[in-house]
């Protein structure tokens, strides 16, 4: 199975990217195909030692801009490292695609090239969030649809239900409707709307949810649906709220040679925090509802992010993901 890279799109250029490419051959006997700028990407591979014949590259001189249009974007640049990257997957020379720039630019490509799995009306993007137990939680819509209708927010329901189960390796995903209260009443017309439909489906719906319970401090959940307005708000809150949270403690340890002399002791117990609440272990976003596996990174996607979202696309394609969404889609008959 070969995994398409964008190695071009990331905010920082290809370097971190093909080390992650590179760690993945190394690591998992994974193989890759990157996309970009043949001639960097060729002095790049220089400085590692991996197995050859796992590796290609193809050449895609134009880059899509994180401030571009991406409707104009996609449709102008046919050349550039996304566009690239998920023809390959159109034309079956790759499983799954990887690309850590613009987020619209990366959906439109598979939109236009991969094309909706039959019966999806709109994809999501499903994003991982760590929670407190070091387990993962599916939220979704993260971003890709901002005004939805209910039959939507069902469909979103069964996707993520798919991938907490077959990725996630949950065998039966507690599943959550993001809202203002607990109570069945709560929330909007379109969420009402939703949670009647999901109440009365064969799935382990377990009612409304909280932004508090996201996190494992409330109700025990695995898969949290909303719209994509409230899930990017939701995703870009934490974060934030994360990035904050660690500035302090840095601060803080700086400005105090008591705290330094505890951090030298809590060390291990720190590192363990921020690698269970570190996204870069999930890789990325995945957009789901296309026909094939394909992975949204951060911009600033360090060598272990862009190497876990390898290794989630390759589980996507074993794990026959576009498949089983297709079954449901079918079998639920929204």
């Amino acid at each position: 199975m070969w995994v398409a890279v964008d190695t071009m799109s990331g905010d920082f250029g290809p370097k971190e990217i093909v080390e992650g490419c590179i760690d993945a051959i190394n690591e998992f006997g994974y193989s890759v195909v990157l996309v970009g700028a043949e001639e960097t990407l060729g002095e790049l591979v220089l400085q590692y030692d991996y197995d050859t014949s796992k590796l290609r590259i193809v050449h895609a001189p134009d880059v899509i801009g994180m401030d571009e249009s991406p409707s104009i974007a996609v449709k102008t640049k046919l050349e550039s490292s996304v566009v690239q990257a998920v023809k390959l997957v159109a034309q079956r020379e790759c499983v799954g695609v990887f690309s850590p720039g613009n987020t619209g630019a990366t959906m439109t490509s598979a939109l236009m090239h991969l094309g909706r799995i039959s019966g999806v009306l709109r994809p999501p993007i499903a994003v991982p969030l760590p929670q407190e137990d070091g387990s993962p939680l599916l939220l979704l819509d993260a971003g890709a649809n901002v005004d939805c209708k209910p039959e939507f927010l069902v469909q979103f329901a069964i996707m993520g239900q798919i991938y907490a189960r077959e990725i996630l390796k949950i065998k039966q995903p507690k599943i959550g409707l993001l809202s203002n209260g607990e109570e069945d009443k709560k929330g909007t017309h379109v969420t009402q709307k939703v949670f009647e439909k999901l109440k009365r489906m064969p799935i382990n719906f377990i009612g409304n949810v909280e932004g508090r319970d996201l996190y494992g401090g409330g109700r025990d959940v695995d898969v949290v649906v909303c719209d994509g307005f409230i899930g990017n708000i939701v995703l870009k809150a934490t974060e934030g709220l994360a990035k904050s949270i660690f500035s302090i403690l840095k601060k803080n340890i700086e400005e105090s040679s008591l705290a330094k002399a505890g951090a030298l002791l809590l060390g291990p117990t720190l590192g363990a925090i921020k690698k269970r609440l570190n996204y870069e272990e999930y890789g990325g976003a995945v957009l789901l509802g296309v026909n094939g596996a394909c992975i949204i990174g951060h911009g600033s996607s360090s060598a272990l992010a862009v190497k876990n979202a390898i290794r989630v696309v390759v589980e996507c394609a074993k794990n026959d993901v576009d498949l089983r969404i297709a079954e449901n889609i079918v079998k639920f008959n929204i």
